[in-house]
């Protein structure tokens, strides 16, 4: 085989190795698929499979070792499950306030941590799966009895955790690379639209850029979270990583840096677009920033080849001739105004050479780039105590979680009722689709409640055919695993193909152990009825629309700003340090301002009568994200300030506009208007005749903060104005928000 070729194979093993959780799944279900034809035990394959399946809805990203404890816990949580519905199911006084017990108390798991509420929902799953078993495979001739139906589950689970465990011990860093190849994409998803924001044309609609902007923001935030989560779960508590995670820490900490400085924003664009109409400055920014982004995704590729990263020269020649052009434009200018917007442009030349550095950083074999605080925060519950806590604080009905977890528990217990009037055999097919369609948000019902119908018609149809056309027991049992493997390929991407192969696959399994035509019909109207179950208890139980959840994201927003712009006023004294705690107030500066953006976004997926105000809290968004771009900017110009009585100046500047955003924090969670306005006075702590002069660097500097924290403050006041619209009185009828 020629080196080329033994390439090539390289990469697709690679490629294919991205994709996981499929080709588990894949090795689960046709060993068991093999054990199964091998041993004779066709009755074994539908419980087999679904425990497997059940044990991969449990699956997080975690080390060998952390996989190895939470599989341990997720079939403790299976056998549990499992016998109970064996020993409760012939018992409705017991089944009932069980069923509605197990899902409010494994819903609000999702309290503690991600991978505890994957737990958790699997572990429903999983029970229904028993209820399934019992009620149809272990009436079938040669069935096991229910004894014997749970413990197929079970060792379906136990089968896929052996690979899930293997997998994690052989492949550790092959998550991590793939998170962090999806990262710097997104990222340069997020540069390239930035670019567009630098054209200078007249009558952009800036506000929709900017709204596309938050969303894609969304995005990256998401992605750096997933990075930062498995890169820390394979450092552990040793804050010593050894290997690949090594690079790969570095490369995260790249990331956030280029983040910070893409979200920056260093003057209206408007005004810049207005000044330098007849001037190709803007276009040379745009070049710069385009080529950057190109270059974030160059290095997404490097990262899945595992492949050197060299940076494009075309990018240094272009930073030099923006350079020119700037000089050129300073030797011709008169007008002040013009005069101060070129200090921006010039400002963001700077910010946009140190961006490159910070990708050109990304050649070293450990992408340090001069960092010497490399630490990250662990998010993770340290002991069951903190644990328990965590999900105390949710236990109010003001949390989005626990409002799910009782409007989950209601609805389930609906479905058993509906399910024993209506038709009591095969009838737990409405409890399974109530489960899966039944989400935390109002669109994504809704979304799922369509698609969920839709996929489970298209299934049906196709596996009639598919038993038509291959009536031979071997060729199902082929197909049915092909169809697991393609629900799990899809499911986070394309929810109607799952379901319908997730139909494909139960169809080809009961057709080993029955006739699976008395069973399309039924699957169709249940899940119909479980589908509209979902939606009422969304409708109808503890609704939790997002326009009342709105006042306090957008205050916790607002607090995280705050927080965010003290953290870098103080660096101003000791210059720029990337450490822990400037990196976490900048990370949960940007987590809030993603989950505002989540929650905007999913209000207008609700209701119209449920979101009178919906234009007014997007134009909130809008403002809140541009005060991040601004506060990004003063964070990518960190210097310290020589003089004291200047530092002290801007810092009780800085303070001033960090008290107006607590103080508007406070009257969105319904305080005193009077209060906020207030405090969001400007403060001038001293008379510009009062500041000694200093150097020109530190005078430029000096300049551009107080540019910056000018441009925040006019945030603040249109925040403010957004804020009274938001909360003034509703009109007589209207929903309170």
């Amino acid at each position: 085989m020629s080196s080329l070729s033994l390439d090539l194979f390289h990469q697709r093993l690679r490629r294919m190795a991205g994709h996981a959780q499929p080709l588990r799944v894949l090795l689960t279900l046709g060993s068991l698929m093999a054990i199964g034809s091998l041993s004779g035990h066709a009755e074994a394959m539908m419980p087999l499979f679904l425990g497997a399946i059940a044990s991969a809805l449990a699956e997080t990203d975690d080390s060998g070792q952390g996989r190895l404890r939470a599989q341990a816990v997720t079939l403790a949580c299976f056998a549990a499950a499992a016998f109970a519905v064996v020993s409760w199911i012939d018992h409705p006084l017991l089944f009932v306030p069980g069923l509605a017990l197990a899902a409010f108390s494994l819903t609000m798991l999702g309290a503690i941590e991600p991978r505890y509420k994957a737990v958790g929902f699997a572990t429903l799953a999983l029970a229904i799966y028993a209820m399934l078993g019992i009620d149809g495979g272990a009436a079938a001739p040669g069935g096991t009895g229910r004894l014997g139906e749970a413990l197929w589950l079970l060792a379906g689970a136990a089968w896929y955790g052996v690979f899930s465990v293997a997998w994690c011990t052989l492949f550790p860093a092959q998550p991590v690379q793939a998170q962090l190849a999806g990262l710097f994409r997104v990222l340069g998803d997020y540069v390239c639209f930035k670019a567009s924001l630098f054209e200078p044309l007249r009558g952009i609609d800036m506000e929709r850029k900017r709204l596309s902007l938050a969303q894609l923001n969304t995005q990256v935030v998401g992605e750096l979270n997933a990075a930062k989560e498995g890169i820390f779960r394979r450092i552990g508590s040793t804050r010593a990583p050894t290997g690949r995670i090594v690079r790969y820490r570095g490369l995260y900490l790249i990331a956030q840096d280029v983040h910070e400085r893409a979200t920056s924003s260093h003057e209206d664009y408007n005004a810049l677009a207005d000044a330098f109409f007849h001037s190709d400055l803007l276009y040379r920014c745009q070049r710069v920033l385009a080529l950057q982004g190109e270059a974030c995704r160059r290095l997404a590729l490097s990262i899945e080849r595992r492949e050197p990263f060299a940076a494009d020269p075309a990018t240094g020649h272009a930073l030099a001739e923006l350079q020119s052009a700037i000089d050129h434009e300073r030797a011709q200018l008169r007008e002040p105004r013009r005069v101060a917007l070129l200090a921006s442009v010039e400002a963001m030349a700077w910010n946009l050479a140190q961006l490159e550095r910070q990708l050109a950083g990304a050649t070293e074999p450990s992408a340090r780039a001069g960092r010497a605080d490399m630490g990250l925060f662990d998010r993770s519950p340290r002991s069951g105590r903190e644990m328990a806590e965590r999900v105390r604080r949710q236990l109010t009905p003001r949390s989005a979680l626990f409002r799910h977890a009782l409007r989950l528990a209601v609805a389930l217990v609906a479905g058993y009722g509906v399910m024993l009037l209506i038709h009591p055999v095969r009838g737990y097919w409405i409890l399974l689709t109530t489960l899966f369609v039944c989400q935390q948000a109002w669109g994504d019902t809704v979304s799922r409640v369509g698609q969920r119908i839709a996929g489970t018609a298209l299934g049906v149809v196709a596996g009639w055919a598919l038993l038509v056309l291959f009536p031979q027991p071997w060729a199902q049992s082929l197909l049915a695993v092909a169809a697991g493997v393609f629900f799990f390929a899809t499911r986070a991407t394309r929810y109607l193909l799952a379901t319908a192969a997730v139909t494909v696959l139960v169809l080809m399994c009961f057709n080993q152990v029955g006739d699976s035509d008395a069973l399309m019909v039924p699957r169709l109207i249940d899940t119909a009825i479980g589908s509209l179950i979902a939606a009422l208890a969304m409708l109808l139980v503890l609704p939790h629309w997002q326009a009342r959840r709105f006042s306090d994201l957008a205050a916790a927003a607002l607090r995280n700003h705050a927080h965010y712009l003290r953290q870098i006023a103080g660096q101003y004294r000791s210059g720029a340090r990337d450490d822990l705690a400037y990196r976490l107030a900048r990370r949960n500066a940007h987590n809030a301002d993603a989950t505002l953006s989540t929650a905007v976004f999913e209000m207008f997926r609700e209701p119209g009568f449920v979101r009178p105000r919906a234009g007014t809290a997007l134009r909130f968004l809008i403002q809140s994200h541009t005060l991040l771009s601004y506060l990004s900017a003063l964070g990518a110009h960190r210097v310290a300030l020589p003089a004291p009585q200047q530092l002290e100046a801007l810092r009780a500047e800085a303070e001033g506009a960090a008290a107006a955003l607590d103080a508007l924090a406070s009257y969105m969670e319904g305080g005193s208007p009077d209060a906020g306005e207030a405090s969001a006075e400007p403060v001038d702590p001293a008379p510009p005749e009062t500041v000694p002069q200093e150097s020109d660097a530190s005078d430029h500097a000096a300049k551009l903060f107080r540019t910056e924290l000018a441009l925040v403050r006019q945030q603040i006041e249109a925040l403010r104005e957004q804020a009274g619209r938001w909360l003034q009185p509703q009109p007589d009828g209207a929903p309170r928000n």
